[in-house]
């Protein structure tokens, strides 16, 4: 029997999730994952994840590969993920791909969305996926600090404190804010892609974007704030909750 090597694309609701790395409290995607396929292909499954999704982050395409010596089609071993995951998970496709594809370093970019509700009445429905903000935005303010964000930076003033890595340069290929009315308000939504992202650095990004958005800072102060490399002129970190892992690309 020979070894194959499986890439899946996953979707997630974070909500109760302590994140996608397996941990020794809580529950993970990433454990719930390798329960359920080492029970159905009857062998020990290490998951190899794109990236980490931190605790309450949710994701409509993150993506991880494994290797299992199985007969076993794709078609069938996804069906039979599907009806055996009982958690908020469900695999959207399942193929074979190369032995050397690596879910995280064969990925050449990623995208993620940030949702904010902005609007003074929260909402029953979906609460657990926006941030709600209540006073109003300047869309055309947080725009102007987005554009500053494209090309290859030093986002350290965008890194959780207390996790350096050995660089924190990261390329950003796209970044925008869309702005849709939303019953009495709007939803606000922020795009961001790049060939990488330092531990909070979205959500980071997003609450220094909302500072703009009521006026605390300027579009020049955004880009001092870039370029100072310091985490302390930063915003807070937004909730986690409003964050999607939308799609992570290869070549």
């Amino acid at each position: 029997m020979e070894q194959i090597n499986f890439k899946i694309v996953i979707e997630y609701d974070g909500t109760n999730f302590a994140g996608w790395q397996i941990q020794k409290k809580g529950v993970t995607v990433q454990a719930e994952l390798e329960r359920a396929i080492s029970i159905i292909l009857n062998q020990p499954i290490k998951l190899i994840g794109s990236g980490r999704t931190d605790a309450g982050v949710h994701a409509m395409g993150q993506v991880a590969n494994f290797h299992a010596y199985t007969a076993i089609s794709s078609e069938n071993l996804l069906k039979a993920l599907n009806s055996i995951i009982k958690t908020p998970i469900v695999i959207h496709s399942c193929d074979v791909v190369q032995l050397n594809f690596h879910a995280r370093y064969s990925a050449t970019s990623k995208e993620y969305h940030y949702h904010i509700l902005n609007r003074q009445i929260p909402c029953a429905v979906g609460r657990d996926y926006v941030w709600q903000v209540r006073q109003e935005l300047d869309v055309d303010a947080m725009r102007c600090c987005s554009k500053v964000l494209i090309g290859k930076h030093d986002f350290k003033s965008f890194e959780a404190s207390g996790s350096p890595r050995s660089h924190t340069v990261r390329e950003i290929f796209c970044a925008s804010i869309e702005s849709v009315e939303n019953n009495g308000g709007r939803r606000v939504i922020f795009k961001i892609k790049g060939d990488g992202f330092l531990r909070f650095m979205v959500r980071n990004i997003v609450g220094t974007l909302v500072m703009a958005g009521l006026s605390k800072i300027t579009p020049d102060d955004f880009k001092a704030i870039l370029e100072a490399k310091d985490r302390a002129f930063a915003g807070a970190t937004a909730p986690a909750k409003g964050l999607f892992l939308m799609r992570v690309n290869y070549d």
